[in-house]
């Protein structure tokens, strides 16, 4: 059987919760999307979708801190987890959500990739690098979005990516790293190609209909 390509322009939105605990039920699959407050997160899952406010895109970055999710189909979820690394943000809040963030990836078993966005010209931060190697920890693959390729030209965007891909090396995970533009959807079939072969592995085989 062929692996399945999933349509993600019918992704709709399911609920926000400031914590696991308030999440829908632990099953399916889960891929969920971090990076810092101006990473262009909300942009990419909005390109993904070719859906203009599916994740809405705070004019205050670091604003929102709430696990989103969203459904592709019955048991296929993207999650929008708040962004980090935003100065402005209270010192408990960020505490609060550093928490959230952990219990999230270290505990959610339906969680089975991590997509983390940087800003392709200030990659690899301390945060990011510390959202990497949380990911390596509990064994979750990770697809790393340059994000903003189109501020740089070609060259540039060559070189930026392929001193991330040498740098990632260090962790010793399952990390990917592509380049990805929301202006000009450059990526975007590399990220659509990684999330289908997460979604892959599980997708429930035919059955009988008795339920």
């Amino acid at each position: 059987m062929s692996d399945k390509s999933y349509n993600y322009q019918v992704t709709h939105f399911v609920t926000s919760a400031p914590d696991i605990r308030h999440l829908p039920a632990d099953e399916g699959i889960e891929v969920a999307f971090v990076g810092r407050s101006n990473a262009g997160k909300s942009s990419a899952l909005n390109t993904l979708t070719n859906q203009k406010n599916l994740a809405r895109i705070s004019k205050t970055p670091g604003r929102t801190q709430l696990i989103n999710l969203f459904e592709v189909e019955a048991g296929i979820r993207l999650v929008d987890l708040p962004g980090y690394g935003y100065a402005q943000v209270p010192e408990e809040m960020k505490r609060k959500w550093q928490q959230a963030l952990a219990e999230y990836l270290q505990m959610r078993d339906s969680l089975k990739g991590l997509v983390v966005l940087m800003d392709i010209r200030h990659p690899l931060r301390e945060l990011d690098q510390q959202m990497i190697q949380w990911a390596v920890d509990v064994e979750i693959p990770v697809l790393v979005l340059l994000t903003k390729a189109d501020k740089l030209a070609s060259g540039a965007r060559k070189a930026q990516c392929d001193m991330v891909r040498e740098a990632v090396l260090a962790f010793m995970g399952d990390i990917q790293v592509e380049v990805f533009s929301s202006l000009k959807k450059i990526g975007l079939d590399k990220l659509r190609q990684k999330l289908d072969s997460w979604f892959n592995p599980l997708t429930p085989q035919p059955s009988d209909t008795s339920s």
